[in-house]
């Protein structure tokens, strides 16, 4: 499960802007993870959980998910899609099964609250 060394890395992340900003707590953190980015929402969810537990800065933070959507756009008739979903099994409008992606792979700490 690499969710659980990308929590850690995003710990070390808040440490530093924590201690650059002078705060002693984070309160809130917003993370925009893309459905194509390769982490499981649900995993890192529960990595930030248990991981939090044993940090003072960042203990009882709220962790805010932000999925952004993704456009797929059809080879053959151009046809695009925006879901936030599953990839289309294929184009709605004339079936095609190749269909190429824009956007959806973002991992970013978009903001953080601290005190």
């Amino acid at each position: 499960m690499h969710e659980i060394s990308l929590v850690q890395g995003l710990f070390h992340q808040l440490k530093e802007l924590a201690q650059e900003n002078g705060r002693s707590k984070i309160t809130s953190v917003t993370m925009k993870i893309g459905p194509l980015s390769g982490v499981v929402i649900d995993s890192f969810r529960f990595g930030f959980d248990i991981l939090s537990t044993d940090n003072d800065l960042i203990r009882g933070a709220k962790l805010i998910v932000e999925i952004p959507p993704v456009t797929y756009t059809c080879t053959e008739c151009g046809h695009k899609k925006t879901t936030t979903g599953k990839k289309p099994e294929a184009c709605f409008k004339c079936g095609e099964l190749f269909l190429i992606h824009e956007g959806g792979e973002e991992l970013i700490l978009r903001q953080i609250e601290m005190e």
